[in-house]
């Protein structure tokens, strides 16, 4: 059965149990429901700080595959949260090693064993299988749809009391146009960063082929992948955290198709601190659970209400008196200083940690390390509140100067910048 609308369909709803999750069509608009409510996914990306998610007004998490996924599961029912669970799959393109090898009948066989484990658990919202998945059109690719087509079945046919969906990345009409011929999802999802400010002209475009409904599972800033936003030696201009915070509420109240009848709701990325590229592009949390200004964002787009707790507003850093754009070069084994400036000139209570890594090398793949930059120690010269004098590292190569900046009620600013040492020959 295939469930993606279009004019060659009659209008129906979705049949799912109703005791459970399924889509029903009411006019020309999508209604996701759960136990026979309507249910708008106000949600994010990520699986901790569950509470803070919840007492901001969030309603759901998404994670990316089954590690941990009964804490995980148990967890989020604590805090009355749904949960989209990632069915991870290799990519299309791996037909010779997995797709056509038994491989596939083992994960299937995995994959079966999960759905009926965790399909009656009352915090499970929806099954995702595979994520940023391309969905080629050639003949070549049947053995991958023959797999994902199969597993689809599975769990429509054990677990019929929720839906299925896959991510893809960004609009695109191909994958748009396969997912629609060739597989019997029942939405589509998608992960969106930049590419949110043509979203909705994208939607209105091509809903004469495609008028299913649609997902969210990310959405956030633009990620560092834009070439612009790059200096002499390819290191990567990251805002800081007030200016990142300005950027998801101007993403959501101008370019969200919060309007669309076919929108099912949207999550945040990334709820909690992940690395890429950096320890903080992404992160709306620090390692202890600190909230930045983006959460206090959040919850005025769930409940439109403020929240009371501000976190600093951080204007800019300076390093030798330069910005990040400015190719900042220093000498091996100089002294030299870092100050951030802030919209209240009074600093009175702010806490600041700084932390100086040895940068990790642009990739022109666009895929960045998840593993945590080798931070340099026994730098620092002297702390004078906002500003810092630190020697330079003795080694030539890229590096990145980072400040937390705390105040009293556990909140917290970020700031970085890029600077190359190069040393004597």
């Amino acid at each position: 059965m295939c469930l993606l609308y279009s004019s060659c369909h009659q209008p129906q709803a979705i049949k799912f149990s109703k005791d459970g999750v399924y889509i029903k069509q009411e006019g020309s608009r999508y209604l996701l429901y759960r136990d026979g409510e309507p249910f708008f996914v106000k949600g994010a990306s990520g699986f901790t700080n569950l509470k803070q998610l919840r007492n901001a007004g969030g309603n759901t998490i998404r994670v990316w595959d089954t590690l941990n996924l009964a804490s995980i599961l148990d967890s989020a029912q604590a805090n009355h949260l749904a949960v989209i669970v990632g069915l991870p799959l290799p990519a299309s393109e791996s037909i010779d090693d997995f797709y056509n090898t038994p491989k596939a009948d083992l994960y299937r066989k995995k994959i079966t064993g999960i759905v009926e484990r965790f399909k009656n658990h009352p915090a499970l919202l929806a099954w995702c299988l595979g994520n940023e998945l391309s969905f080629p059109y050639k003949p070549k690719y049947n053995s991958f749809y023959k797999v994902f087509n199969g597993l689809v079945d599975m769990i429509h046919q054990n677990d019929p009391r929720h839906p299925v969906t896959t991510t893809i990345m960004a609009f695109q009409k191909k994958n748009i146009i396969s997912i629609k011929l060739r597989t019997k999802i029942d939405f589509i999802s998608f992960n969106i960063f930049g590419s949110i400010q043509t979203l909705k002209q994208d939607l209105e475009d091509f809903k004469w082929f495609w008028d299913g409904p649609f997902l969210l599972t990310e959405w956030g800033i633009e990620g560092p992948w834009i070439t612009e936003d790059q200096n002499a030696w390819g290191a990567y201009i990251e805002n800081t955290s007030t200016k990142k915070a300005e950027q998801y509420l101007t993403n959501y109240q101008k370019y969200m198709p919060v309007n669309n009848p076919r929108f099912l709701g949207s999550m945040v990325f990334y709820w909690g601190q992940k690395q890429e590229l950096t320890p903080t592009w992404f992160s709306l949390f620090d390692e202890n659970g600190a909230e930045t200004e983006a959460v206090e964002v959040m919850q005025y787009i769930w409940t439109g209400k403020k929240t009371t707790h501000k976190a600093p507003i951080l204007k800019y850093m300076l390093l030798d008196d330069k910005g990040g754009k400015d190719n900042i070069i220093l000498k091996a084994d100089s002294v030299t200083k870092s100050r951030v400036y802030f919209a209240n000139l009074d600093t009175t209570g702010l806490t600041f940690k700084w932390k100086i890594f040895a940068e990790d090398w642009f990739k022109p793949t666009g895929i960045f390390s998840d593993k945590k930059p080798r931070e340099i120690t026994n730098l620092i010269i002297k702390r004078n509140g906002s500003e810092l004098s630190f020697k330079v590292p003795d080694k030539e190569g890229p590096y990145r100067i980072l400040v937390y900046v705390y105040n009293k009620s556990g909140a917290f600013a970020t700031a970085n910048t890029p600077f190359y040492v190069l040393k004597n020959p």
